[in-house]
């Protein structure tokens, strides 16, 4: 292989207590690798995406920015994690591209072994949590039960692979003709193919701040990879409903039994009203929450609103407002 250029892609919600600090190192380490014999790069350059921050993010952004080093990129409001990171890739064009966050809990020692992935004809280097020693209970429990409904519907995920990935050039190009408004990345990688390479390791603690990916974030998330790559949910309700006929049909032989043999023994009418309503109600219900959601993903996709607006970009290349949607 010839050497090669890397493009890092860092997505930043309200990191401006955290990129003075972790921003150096990134920009150090990479200084270390590319300084390794055994690393074949020949240039790297980072992009910063600012996701509509509130705080002075885009200002930190613009104090760190180094001609053909370190570039900017301004949506021009919050368009959430995985638009923004969208928004970078589709800024990126170097051989290889790794997506990471700007916490630094993913090991930054892990992008090493995912060039040396790539120099040894990997398309995809995949970085996977090895334990959740550091997650709360609750979290454990709620990624393990995430994961295995996934595949239970379908879903093709690996499983404690976040947004810490390499790509090659090929494989980007891959990702980014997926044109469907309702992008779940981390689903979307397994099913391009190519060639890939799981590296595990292990999450850090944040040192600074906290993490923006609040459970309401997470929950959109994993309703996202749900209803984008299966419509198992569908099927699970066209069986209900025949479990559902079927009770109906024996409550129907359990109410004329009663009424022809034992039609003292009981007050009657209430169990066979009550009991069907209460059952037809809650599956109803679930019903239309469930069709509503595919509905809803049918109404934005054929509405084909940008994934994200670029309000600004600054770099070696272009610096000034712009209205780059995609």
């Amino acid at each position: 292989m010839t050497a090669y250029r890397l493009d890092v892609v860092i997505p930043c919600f309200n990191e401006d207590d955290n990129l003075p600090v972790t921003l150096p190192r990134i920009v150090s380490f990479l200084d270390e690798v590319q300084a390794d014999p055994q690393i074949e790069m020949a240039q790297w350059r980072v992009i910063l995406v600012d996701d509509g921050s509130t705080d002075k993010t885009w200002d930190c952004i613009l104090a760190h920015c180094v001609p053909g080093r370190i570039s900017g990129i301004k949506l021009s409001r919050n368009f959430g994690h995985q638009s923004a990171m969208l928004a970078g890739l589709t800024h990126a064009d170097a051989d290889a591209v790794i997506t990471m966050d700007s916490d630094l809990q993913d090991d930054i020692l892990v992008v090493r072994d995912m060039l040396l992935a790539f120099q040894n004809g990997f398309d995809l280097a995949l970085g996977v949590r090895s334990a959740r020693d550091t997650d709360t209970a609750f979290k454990r429990g709620t990624a393990r039960l995430y994961y295995r409904l996934l595949n239970a519907m379908g879903t093709d995920a690996v499983e404690d692979h976040a947004d810490y990935r390499l790509m090659s050039q090929r494989a980007l190009r891959a990702l980014l003709a997926h044109d469907e408004v309702n992008l779940f990345i981390r689903g979307l990688i397994p099913a391009i193919g190519f060639r890939v390479s799981i590296i595990p390791y292990v999450r850090q603690a944040r040192e600074i701040g906290e993490s923006k990916y609040t459970l309401r974030k997470m929950l959109l998330l994993a309703i996202d990879g749900i209803t984008s790559f299966s419509v198992m949910p569908l099927r699970l309700i066209a069986l209900i409903g025949v479990v559902v006929f079927m009770f109906a049909l024996a409550t129907g032989g359990a109410v004329l039994v009663e009424r022809l043999f034992f039609a003292n023994r009981v007050v009657p009418g209430w169990a066979s009203i009550l009991l069907p309503l209460l059952a037809l109600g809650g599956v109803q219900l679930l019903s239309l929450g469930v069709l509503g959601e595919y509905v809803g993903k049918i109404y934005l996709e054929t509405k084909r609103r940008p994934r994200f607006i670029i309000e600004t970009v600054h770099d070696d290349t272009s610096a000034g407002d712009g209205d780059q949607r995609r």
